[in-house]
């Protein structure tokens, strides 16, 4: 895959970076982790790449392609996903009352710094769309959020590539600690939220 993707960027140039960057969150095996690094690497030593260009390609390819998942939330409804959940759920550790609190927190206004944030968390940052979209976010603030953090993580892949050059693979030795810094705070917000909540309701 290393040599594909460098071949791709290699003679697509900012359209290759932008393609790789849509189906990253089509195609789960492409991931924006090895994609933007080499983008920042090739940028380096190729006079038809500009860093600031590839990032602004890339953050555009990363948007449009989790756009489509917010556009999925919005057209299917919660009763087909709890469906789907109830189904399938277990293989991805998914309980039908995880679907209720992500759409009523997305719903109670929540959901724009979720986005954001989400955005430069792996495994996460796709599929934070979908309750984005089925809890009816508009799409304005939508956009804005995901782009904030989406220009935020390839930018910061894109940079480490560029500034490391041929050891372009140590990129996740930087990356891993910034996502589980953004992971753990979600985490613990989350659970002062659902503290609050039950306190409230003690009430």
């Amino acid at each position: 895959m290393f040599n594909w993707i460098t071949t791709w960027i290699e003679s697509l140039g900012y359209l290759g970076i932008f393609g790789l960057m849509v189906l990253e969150h089509l195609i789960p095996p492409i991931p924006s982790e090895l994609v933007m690094p080499l983008a920042g690497f090739v940028s380096r030593r190729s006079p038809d790449l500009n860093l600031a260009t590839v990032i602004v390609a890339g953050s555009l390819g990363s948007l449009i392609g989790a756009s489509a998942w917010y556009v999925v939330g919005r057209l299917i409804t919660q009763d087909q996903l709890m469906d789907w959940v109830r189904r399938y759920g277990r293989w991805l550790t998914l309980k039908p009352s995880d679907i209720e609190k992500a759409v009523e927190f997305f719903q109670q206004g929540r959901g724009s710094w979720v986005v954001g944030a989400g955005r430069m968390v792996p495994g996460v940052r796709t599929y934070v769309s979908v309750p984005a979209g089925l809890s009816h976010m508009p799409l304005l603030p939508y956009l804005v959020y995901s782009a904030v953090g989406t220009v935020l993580w390839t930018g910061a892949l894109a940079v480490a590539g560029y500034l490391l050059g041929n050891q372009f693979d140590r990129v996740q030795e930087f990356i891993a600690p910034i996502s589980k810094i953004v992971l753990i705070s979600l985490a613990a917000i989350a659970i002062v939220w659902v503290i609050r909540r039950r306190q409230r309701r003690s009430l």
